[in-house]
């Protein structure tokens, strides 16, 4: 059997330069599952080449969807849909694997979809997709391994969401989009991602109002015609890029980005003490070192990102004092720093609260990236440390950041991957 990939890191290197993002994966999957509810070929542009993306595009070929993809392109052909079981092992390997369920149960009023995988940092339910979906008038069933649900005939509803949810308001609203008469969904999740599958759909003649607050109103189309459309740009890598740049107290221009989706993280680091500008689709971010401590709370959009609260608590790990960082989200969200006490770190987690006490300089270390956002901070903390950092189960970071080591690399840092 082949060797896994390991990235060596040889810490201790100013970033500096120019970086440009690519396209959103938290869009991309939804966007992509999306594109079976048409009845004609679709073209979406700006798609990363990251495993995710991967094995959704291998599943839905095994569903009949011809797909053809060149570069950072697609064109999506489901006009030979054939199946509505996709398969298990595959459905396994990433959480989003569940919105096709929805995408499926609003094409052909069926489909049966294996519980999802993905990282590991504790319990998320689908409750609220299910209880979604039956408000649609959908029978839902829930087995062990699997989650079946079948309608003779989607019919618009309200929907109260019992909390903000962002897969369900997106698997919802795919299956509301095809279904009859109206759908107002209560309580809606507003992240970007959100918005721009609402954007794909009404590209394809779907009627939705209102994504990106908290209440959506769809009415229920017939029919979905074909179209071209371009991803928004990654809001996680943007924010990983940002967050490196300045725990190696660098001076990076990141290129292709929407600083608005970003003002949660700027406004952290302005208070850290590093400088933030942004232009038109450019952000700039320069430090000179003499980080402050802060607290950190993850929020739904437009809060702090759940997603860069691993990456964030590396830089904390040198900031001068004590650094509360409060998980809202998800538990089991600090196994990273479980890896980085190697390297130096002093934190202590309680439950969903890490104190982490800043340190003079981290050293490097062998570490295991647990899943794909830790994995992000165990880089930066490599970039940061002095020596050596050896991160293994490389595959978790390759999920969710296209070649994330060639992109740090052109910025001057001494990364390979072995």
């Amino acid at each position: 059997m082949p060797v896994p990939d390991k990235l060596v890191i040889h810490g201790g290197r100013r970033l500096t330069g120019d970086v440009r993002i690519g396209g959103g994966k938290n869009t991309s999957l939804p966007v992509l599952s999306a594109a079976l509810l048409c009845d004609e070929p679709v073209r979406i542009e700006n798609l990363p080449d990251i495993n995710d993306i991967r094995v959704l595009i291998e599943i839905l070929r095994g569903l009949g969807v011809r797909i053809t993809r060149d570069g950072d392109d697609a064109v999506v052909d489901p006009t030979r849909l054939t199946g509505t079981s996709p398969r298990p092992d595959l459905c396994q390997k990433f959480r989003a694997s569940y919105y096709l369920l929805g995408a499926l149960l609003g094409k052909v009023g069926e489909g049966t979809v294996s519980y999802p995988g993905g990282c590991d940092f504790g319990a998320r339910p689908i409750d609220q997709h299910v209880k979604g979906f039956r408000g649609l008038s959908a029978e839902v069933e829930e087995h062990a391994d699997f989650v079946t649900a079948r309608a003779k005939a989607l019919q618009g509803a309200e929907i109260y969401f019992d909390l903000v949810t962002v897969g369900g308001t997106i698997n919802v609203m795919l299956a509301a989009c095809r279904a009859s008469g109206n759908t107002i969904l209560h309580n809606a999740a507003k992240e970007p991602h959100i918005v721009d599958t609402a954007n794909f759909l009404n590209s394809m003649g779907a009627h939705i109002r209102g994504a990106g607050t908290n209440m959506i109103r769809i009415r229920g189309v017939e029919r979905l015609h074909g179209c071209t459309y371009s991803v928004i740009p990654d809001q996680i890598q943007t924010g990983t890029m940002m967050i490196a740049a300045a725990a190696t107290q660098g001076d990076v221009c990141i290129h292709g980005c929407i600083p608005a989706h970003m003002e949660s993280l700027s406004a952290k680091l302005l208070e850290i003490g590093v400088r933030v500008d942004d232009q038109d689709d450019v952000i700039r971010v320069r430090s000179l070192g003499g980080h402050r401590a802060v607290n950190v709370k993850t929020q739904v959009y437009p809060g702090f990102p759940t997603d860069l609260q691993q990456p964030m608590s590396s830089l904390l790990t040198t900031a001068a004092g004590t650094s509360i960082v409060t998980e809202t989200i998800f538990d089991q969200r600090f196994k990273h720093l479980e890896q980085m006490i190697r390297m130096g770190v002093r934190a202590n987690v309680q439950g969903r609260v890490a104190t982490i006490e800043g340190v003079p300089g981290l050293i490097g270390a062998p570490v295991v990236a647990s899943d794909l956002r830790a994995g992000a901070a165990l880089v930066i903390a490599g970039l940061m440390a002095q020596g050596n950092t050896e991160i293994e189960n490389v595959d978790m970071i390759d999920r969710g950041y296209e070649r994330i080591d060639d992109r740090l690399r052109a910025l001057g840092a001494d990364i390979r991957r072995t």
